[in-house]
């Protein structure tokens, strides 16, 4: 091979050094701060840039991937997820709690994301860290339990306002977990049962109040139903006999006043219907199986009386005939 052959390929050689170097490709969502001797030059865009070799430099920066910190001369557009190990932070009741935290934050101005701090990662992290303390620091041991998106809210609100100038906007915080010490969770465990047992004996009580008072509430109502069902009951069988009476009444002044026609008004019917119960009676009085003796009452002179009423009321009809024939 001939030196002017080794000459031209050596010239071929650096003229493709010198155009690679000189042709940068950006991928999608990346970009690259480029300087020029030292000095801001220019923010290159996705796809083909052309810069000057060896006058023309990337600008480089510290990034926080696979959680290490390392550092690279491209700028991640797209939102980034920073995921901090666990922190300790002390309750305003004193009580030291282990809290870990999920970041997404997203860099939109690479420029102030270059130049405006040095290590930009380590500055989110050591600031999202002493703005937790400041928040959870507010707050008692079952309000942070209790209230995860107010301290998310608070704490993004807070990082956002500070991040500004960094050209990073901070899109959402998250408490991945909070963990307190394991004497407070058997505290609160205990607490808890407790709690649910008391709840359980208040239900239990107020049930039993509310079965008793429906019970009472049904012995009530039947026994005032009960109580009306009688009161008809006794109205009804008492119009019932009372109307019994009336019509008996009736029909005894019926058969009154025909027996009175019959016999006349000169004779009493009363001595009539006294004979007719009083042999009535001794009929029952001798109707027994073991009856052998049968008493007369001290009153038979006046059924004797009566029985001869009744004789000289069948004889009345004979006697008039006779004065009549006279």
């Amino acid at each position: 091979m001939t030196p002017v052959t080794i000459f031209f390929i050596v010239i071929i050689l650096l003229a493709l050094i010198l155009v690679k170097s000189a042709l940068v490709i950006i991928p999608q969502s990346e970009t690259k701060i480029i300087e020029r001797l030292g000095k801001y030059y220019a923010t290159l865009k996705p796809g083909i840039n052309l810069i000057i070799p060896f006058i023309d430099r990337p600008k480089s920066i510290i990034a926080y991937e696979h959680g290490r910190y390392r550092t690279t001369n491209s700028i991640d557009l797209r939102e980034q997820v920073y995921d901090f190990d666990k922190q300790n932070v002390i309750t305003k009741d004193n009580v030291l709690t282990q809290i870990n935290a999920l970041l997404y934050f997203q860099i939109v101005d690479p420029f102030k994301a270059v130049y405006e701090i040095n290590n930009l990662p380590n500055a989110i992290e050591k600031l999202t860290q002493t703005t937790l303390r400041n928040i959870i620091g507010e707050l008692e041991l079952d309000q942070t339990l209790t209230s995860r998106d107010t301290i998310n809210s608070k704490l993004r609100t807070v990082l956002d306002d500070a991040t500004n100038k960094w050209g990073i906007k901070v899109n959402r915080v998250e408490l991945q977990d909070i963990q307190p010490p394991q004497t407070v969770l058997q505290a609160m465990e205990k607490q808890m049962q407790a709690e649910r047992n008391k709840r359980a004996t208040i239900l239990t009580s107020e049930g039993q109040k509310q079965a008793a008072i429906l019970q009472s509430e049904g012995q009530k109502t039947a026994r005032i139903n009960q109580a009306e069902a009688d009161k008809q009951t006794e109205i009804l069988r008492a119009e019932g006999e009372a109307q019994a009476r009336i019509r008996k009444a009736e029909a005894e002044a019926i058969a009154i006043d025909r027996i009175t026609q019959a016999v006349g008004k000169s004779t009493n019917p009363a001595n009539y219907l006294l004979a007719q119960k009083y042999i009535q009676m001794l009929d029952t009085v001798a109707s027994g199986d073991k009856t052998k003796t049968v008493y007369l009452p001290y009153e038979a002179t006046n059924l004797l009386g009566s029985i001869g009423g009744i004789k000289e009321l069948f004889n009345a009809p004979d006697q008039n005939e006779e004065k009549g024939k006279k």
